[in-house]
């Protein structure tokens, strides 16, 4: 990738090299090794003690932090010179998609590792990184994330908690409570928002053990029971002015850069979950029997089987496109191990926050429609508390809330990509220009020989359909776009639709140039072109929905028949492929590509 095109939502505009993008297939030993070690770890240790972390042990959830810090797992994201491992972000990714498997657990994890630590990785001063560091990769100390208040959720920058300067200087006294904090019932350090004098949205490392700070009762929730979720309050603590994070009033940064991680690490771990629920899935269905016959032998099932599998194939591959775009944009930082260096590595990872919030949206959806088709498929025991599906349908819920709600990331992703155009990152209004002139030429179709031609043909015009809507929307709304939330919310699901098919072609595609497949009968293949004809459905009808919303008359109907132009193209049988699909992973018992 040149430096050029590692800029996020490049992709909308251009044609992208199945070659530069980073795989599931392309991992190394080292990642393999690491990921067997994940394996035995929650096979040994988490497994066996499953029922007493549900169950919300407190000593139990902190004992196998601590073994899983000696084992190296909360130390990938430290830099080595504080006692991490510094690994690159596709291994820590495939980190957090292994533990996933672990349920509840793994959220603390994530919690401690992801939005509990990062911040101190990219915005703490060297003291601070020195003295919470080491701990934090060992488990020594476990930390937790607090933004969200009673009455700001999504609205982050609308917090009332407040902190400050002591008549000496020397601490800043923090008043206000927080909400919906994972880890707070065990957790030893805090990142905490407070606005400065009322008005300065700042970030504070605050320590458990501070005067005047308590932690209120557990959350009764819905799922995810084995993680501590509690409010915080905060009278009068005294903050040490060596414990602000960042600069005051700029903790805004570190909060929507921290989100743009956290959302998605949640992504790879709703892929995780994604595969354990495939595996049992399947498996029941060749178990139980009606009518004589193993479920799975019924095509219905079967096609539900080939869904879960070509939604978690998609996922799959958005994750680790954009962990790839990562380390990409991050190798060209020189880690100097300063506080600048820190803040340009979050930078670098901001740089695709339109992505990470499309990871976010996309896996979440599909975890909830895979955990749904996984209780389905196990009917009445699915809703039995003995069969795990019933745990996974539960947990996957709160997946569309946390790290902002699937309608806030869907909102964000068109108003960033106009956002790059007029900062001028992106040349996307001259693609809309050059493409408007086109749009009423009459145009042939290309050839169609090679493989997966189709579908990349498809794509292709599924990025001029966006950016012909996208553009009227801009002209017609101007600075009032924002207000049409449904047409926001219209295009960005076209824009998640074509990233997702495009991943999918991508990886396909270099499957094929490396040799691991020999022709489009592969499965990754067959998923891309199911995924594809599925999503070109859905993606033409929020076209329509687009059209008819901002057009009447004359207008209207020369932009339908575009929409109809760019929309034509031959039709594939996904029922032949999805029954294809349906016999590799009922053969498998397990998620396969």
């Amino acid at each position: 990738m040149s430096a050029a095109s590692a800029v996020g939502g490049r992709f909308i505009i251009e044609r992208s090299d199945p070659q530069a993008i980073c795989i599931p297939e392309d991992f190394n030993s080292e990642q393999r090794l690491m990921l067997e070690s994940a394996e035995q770890f929650i096979a040994a240790e988490l497994l066996p003690k499953d029922a007493d972390i549900e169950a919300l042990n407190y000593e139990l959830t902190v004992e196998l932090m601590r073994k899983a810090g000696e084992q190296g797992f909360l130390a990938a994201d430290i830099p080595a010179e504080y006692g991490g491992l510094g690994l690159d972000k596709v291994s820590t990714t495939l980190l957090a998609e292994t533990l996933a498997r672990s349920s509840s657990f793994a959220l603390s994890v994530g919690a401690h590792t992801g939005i509990g630590t990062l911040p101190i990785v990219f915005f703490g001063s060297s003291k601070q990184k020195e003295k919470y560091l080491p701990l934090l990769a060992t488990g020594e100390k476990i930390a937790a994330y607090c933004l969200t208040e009673p009455a700001s959720g999504s609205d982050a920058l609308g917090a009332k908690s407040t902190a400050r300067l002591s008549e000496d200087g020397k601490h800043y006294i923090l008043n206000g409570s927080k909400i919906f904090i994972t880890n707070a019932g065990f957790a030893d350090l805090f990142i905490v928002y407070a606005k400065v004098d009322g008005d300065k949205f700042t970030a504070f490392i605050v320590e458990r053990e501070m005067e005047g700070f308590s932690v209120g009762p557990e959350e009764h929730k819905m799922g995810i029971k084995g993680s501590s979720t509690c409010p915080l309050y905060f009278e009068d603590v005294h903050v040490p002015v060596e414990n602000v994070l960042g600069e005051i009033g700029k903790g805004h940064l570190i909060a929507f850069n921290i989100l743009n991680i956290g959302r998605f690490k949640l992504g790879a771990a709703c892929l995780g979950t994604c595969k354990e629920a495939i595996g049992l899935a399947a498996s029941y269905s060749n178990v139980r029997k009606q009518f004589n016959a193993p479920l799975s032998s019924f095509p219905l099932i079967a096609g539900k089987l080939a869904d879960m599998n070509v939604h978690t194939y998609v996922t799959e591959s958005i994750v680790y496109r954009t962990a790839g775009w990562m380390d990409e944009k991050l190798s060209t930082i020189t880690d100097t191990g300063d506080v600048e260096a820190g803040r340009q590595a979050a930078k670098a990872i901001g740089e695709y926050a339109m992505e990470c919030s499309m990871v976010k949206v996309f896996a979440s959806e599909a975890l909830d429609l895979v955990s749904d088709e996984a209780v389905q498929i196990h009917g009445g025991y699915g809703f039995i508390k003995e069969y795990k599906v019933e745990r996974i349908y539960r947990d996957s819920r709160i997946n569309r809330i946390f790290e902002g709600t699937n309608e806030i990331n869907r909102l964000l992703i068109p108003g960033t990509l106009v956002k790059k155009a007029l900062k001028g990152d992106l040349p996307l209004l001259e693609k809309i220009e050059e493409l408007q002139a086109t749009l009423l030429e009459p145009q042939l179709p290309p050839a169609l020989d090679a493989p997966l031609a189709l579908e990349g043909y498809r794509i292709e015009q599924a990025k001029k359909l966006f950016l012909m809507l996208g553009g009227a929307a801009v002209q017609r709304y101007g600075t009032k776009l924002e207000a049409e939330q449904e047409i926001l919310v219209l295009l960005a699901n076209m824009m998640i639709a074509i990233f997702a098919m495009e991943s999918a072609y991508l990886r396909a595609q270099k499957r094929l140039a490396l040799g691991l497949d020999t022709d489009e009968r592969s499965l990754a293949s067959m998923m891309t072109k199911v995924y594809v004809q599925e999503a070109m459905e859905q993606l033409e009808g929020d076209a329509r929905q687009v059209v008819v919303r901002m057009e009447t008359g004359d207008m209207q109907r020369m932009q339908l028949s575009i929409v109809k132009k760019l929309m034509k193209a031959t039709l594939t049988d996904v029922i032949t492929l999805k029954r294809q699909i349906a016999a590799k992973v009922i053969g498998s018992e397990h998620y396969s590509v």
